[in-house]
């Protein structure tokens, strides 16, 4: 449901890493370039472990929200409504 806004914020992401980085190793030395981009990404994989989406389970933490007992199923799927199928199609 969501996939399209993730898409374009890791997409946006990895464009802002790459000119971050970029300049970084122009203006800097190749050491300290690496070492700034290293310690980037350890900081971020650490904090990773914090992320938190509601009604799924975390890294280290909680469980999966099931939405229906009898299948099991984590997404509910709508049932389709002849009246508003008919709405729509006027």
């Amino acid at each position: 449901p969501n996939t399209g806004s993730v898409s374009g914020i890791v997409g946006a992401g990895g464009n802002t890493g790459a000119v971050g980085f970029g300049m970084g190793f122009r203006q800097l030395d190749y050491k300290e370039a690496f070492m700034i981009m290293g310690f980037a990404i350890l900081g971020s994989s650490f904090l990773s472990v914090l992320i938190n989406i509601k009604g799924c389970s975390g890294l280290l933490w909680g469980e999966d929200q099931v939405v229906s007992k009898e299948t099991g199923a984590t997404l509910a799927v709508p049932e389709q409504n002849d009246e508003d199928a008919e709405a729509v199609n006027e």
